[in-house]
């Protein structure tokens, strides 16, 4: 692709602008903006208890109205994000006393004491939910994802920075915006309490392996955390990497394709063609070797880890093909140097654009748009064929490799 002046072009969005990670349903009122927008798919997260259905019924009731082509306007993905990891309480590995007690404020106690530092006093968790069960949790989800066969698992991963915010006053409760979604931090002073980080990877694994039973690709928050992320996604790989050909089979076999890719069809993961593709049965599962336990496709979403980690993440051997989108809010305001660095170092095929906002309309495609020029600024792309490059991408991020059907 050859290098254009950007501004010298009216931005063509009937090429198709996928927005790989927003979260329109915080702000509820800005949904009946969706119709009216120049972008053609928004795939939209979920995070906490609060909006998992508000996504399942904006999906729902914007489905009678397709963007171009019969693609629908909102892609729904259900998970729980790691800022609301602590309000889980792992039933598979909870302590005997959690198991015996019946008194409602001693589990949160003894939950909420074990899985944040430093262990907050009474009045602190008695602000807290009652911790929601991991196997709930994950039957909800799975139970949503099977209604909607497109959906993915999002938003999940690690955060070694957030932290708890403080109870609300009731200053704060009169002073709140009533057109947001209840569950978030809101401006609300934070607290000394962070959600332990081997908490959050057991949420996080728990929720890739369902998304490898369903063959659902998932949407990945990192913060400061690529590390551990990384740690999980080898723990759930193990025993299932691609088998790499050697150089002395890829020059017998003399296929230019598999020099290109350093695999052939053998070598390929189950997973990589996607849901319902030839071997795999409709819930994602592999004929020969029944459900596995990794997503087929992974989006590091608004990456902001350094270029060197790349190459673990998009290492040959890996079953998850792996991707990256990137977003003006943080990628070109917090870590505009090493966003740079990255999106030059990855290949085409891995590059996704979002707008990572919590309301839809205009100032959602005012985003779009101004990332999707630097990102194509930054490759060396012009504008249309690199638009094209970034919305085939989400669609094979999406769906696989849709249409090889050899």
């Amino acid at each position: 692709m050859g290098q254009a002046s950007q501004d010298e072009h009216e931005f063509p969005w009937e090429i198709g602008v996928f927005d790989a990670h927003c979260h329109p349903t915080d702000t509820m009122a800005s949904i009946a903006d969706i119709p009216r927008m120049s972008a053609t798919t928004l795939t939209v997260m979920s995070t906490r208890a609060d909006d998992q259905d508000l996504v399942f019924q904006s999906a729902e009731k914007l489905a009678k109205e397709p963007g171009d082509g019969g693609v629908e306007r909102i892609l729904p993905c259900f998970g729980w994000h790691p800022w609301f990891s602590h309000q889980i309480i792992d039933d598979t590995s909870v302590k005997p006393e959690c198991k015996e007690t019946q008194d409602s404020f001693e589990l949160k106690k003894i939950h909420y004491s074990k899985v944040l530092k430093p262990p907050p006093g009474d009045d602190f968790i008695a602000s807290l939910p009652n911790p929601k069960p991991l196997s709930e949790l994950l039957s909800e989800t799975r139970s949503r994802l099977q209604k909607s066969p497109n959906a993915l698992v999002g938003e999940i991963g690690l955060d070694r920075t957030f932290r708890l915010p403080q109870p609300w006053t009731q200053e704060e409760i009169d002073a709140r915006n009533g057109a947001m979604t209840p569950g978030s931090r809101e401006g609300r002073k934070l607290s000394p309490h962070q959600v332990r980080p081997e908490h959050q990877k057991a949420i996080l694994e728990a929720q890739l392996r369902l998304a490898g039973e369903l063959g659902r690709p998932v949407s990945v928050h990192s913060v400061q955390g690529h590390g551990g992320v990384i740690e999980v996604f080898q723990k759930i790989w193990k025993g299932h990497e691609r088998k790499q050909a050697s150089r002395r089979e890829r020059k017998r076999r003399g296929s230019h394709a598999e020099a290109h890719t350093g695999s052939d069809a053998e070598d390929q993961s189950p997973h990589t063609a996607g849901a319902g593709a030839r071997g795999q049965t409709s819930n994602g599962a592999n004929a020969a070797q029944g459900p596995l336990p990794y997503p087929p496709r992974i989006c590091m979403h608004s990456y902001s880890g350094p270029a060197e980690t790349l190459k673990q993440l998009l290492h040959a051997s890996n079953p998850s093909t792996v991707y990256f989108s990137f977003s003006s809010v943080i990628n070109f305001s917090h870590h505009s140097d090493r966003s740079v660095e990255v999106i030059k170092a990855l290949p085409d095929d891995r590059l996704l654009v979002e707008s990572d906002l919590h309301i839809a309309g205009k100032e959602m495609d005012d985003k779009l748009e101004e990332v999707t020029r630097e990102i194509c600024k930054i490759r060396g792309w012009e504008l249309r064929p690199g638009m094209k490059q970034l919305a085939d991408n989400w669609k094979r991020f999406v769906f696989g490799e849709v249409g090889d059907s050899s």
